[in-house]
């Protein structure tokens, strides 16, 4: 992940309910949730939840998939593994590499 994306998805996460669906997809995991379970659990109506939505997935931290008439969305873990990769790579004195399996275990790729 480069600085524009890295300032995307940090950007994408700094509104409350968009943090709260992250948040949510993140704690549901590789089940994910349709659009409108999300909107249900969070409190909120359909067309902000739309454009919640698309703006986290533009910034790469969510996905989604249809289901006949339904959209299923999902916690998008490289994407996190990207943000945490590019906020983390001169750690550790400039070895990166050091780190990785802390940043491997914050978004279960282990």
């Amino acid at each position: 992940m480069d600085k524009k994306q890295s300032l995307d998805a940090l950007a994408a996460l700094s509104q409350e309910t968009r943090l709260d669906v992250f948040r949510l997809l993140v704690q549901v995991g590789r089940q994910g949730l349709p659009a409108g379970e999300i909107g249900e659990r969070l409190g909120v109506r359909q067309n902000t939840m739309s454009a919640n939505l698309a703006i986290l997935t533009q910034a790469g931290l969510i996905h989604s998939v249809r289901e006949g008439r339904s959209i299923r969305y999902f916690a998008n873990m490289d994407g996190v593994s990207g943000l945490l990769g590019f906020l983390m790579e001169n750690c550790c004195g400039g070895a990166p590499e050091l780190c990785q399996p802390v940043i491997a275990k914050l978004t279960c790729a282990c």
